[in-house]
């Protein structure tokens, strides 16, 4: 019997959800970590690590403390799935919409999945994650209107900085990222993560 690895991705070929029927079984099955790609195959995530949580809850503190005192846009952590406008369903380790985009949607909008792309997105890197496959879809939320993105990468102690209509940019680590005009005033302090 072959081991499964993660993410997996399953094409359903002739078979496509439609919105509803894709948020049906994400809810009926909230034990799986799944995401839609704009082709409409299925994307099933591994849960992350110790090591990987703990990262990703610090730098979602660091962005809701940065809110909370701003009140600009509201916060979102890795549960929440966003109806892309090319049709894919994906959920980015961290994001932040603007308040008055959220405050657009209708009540049943905020309710299931947002139908927006958000201002900004966090994605970190786990051991388990290929690094093209996140490449490709920090593209993707680029593509989709994110205008900042940050992949963290801890295995190359790197962060690699997404900004629309803008060429990547690397950096190594210890770096201070700035939430630019996106994010007005934040920063965030990023040392090297340990092995």
């Amino acid at each position: 019997m072959t081991a499964l690895t993660f993410p997996l991705t399953v094409d359903l070929k002739h078979v496509h959800l439609t919105d509803e029927q894709f948020y049906q079984l994400c809810i009926n099955n909230p034990e799986l970590t799944i995401e839609r790609s704009a082709a409409g195959a299925l994307i099933f995530m591994s849960p992350v690590g110790g090591e990987s949580g703990n990262r990703e809850a610090d730098f979602i503190i660091d962005l809701g403390n940065w809110n909370r005192q701003t009140q600009l846009g509201k916060v979102f952590s890795s549960s929440t799935i966003f109806r892309l406008p090319n049709g894919a369903s994906r959920s980015p380790d961290a994001a932040w919409v603007e308040l008055s985009r959220w405050q657009r949607l209708t009540p049943e909008q905020r309710q299931k999945f947002p139908p927006l792309a958000p201002d900004f997105v966090m994605e970190l890197r786990s051991p388990t994650d290929d690094l093209t496959m996140l490449q490709d879809k920090m593209q993707e939320y680029l593509d989709s209107g994110v205008r900042l993105g940050w992949l963290f990468n801890p295995q190359a102690q790197q962060v690699e900085i997404y900004r629309l209509g803008q060429a990547k940019e690397v950096r190594s680590l210890p770096t201070e990222l700035s939430g630019e005009a996106i994010l007005p005033g934040f920063t965030l302090s990023v040392e090297p993560f340990a092995d």
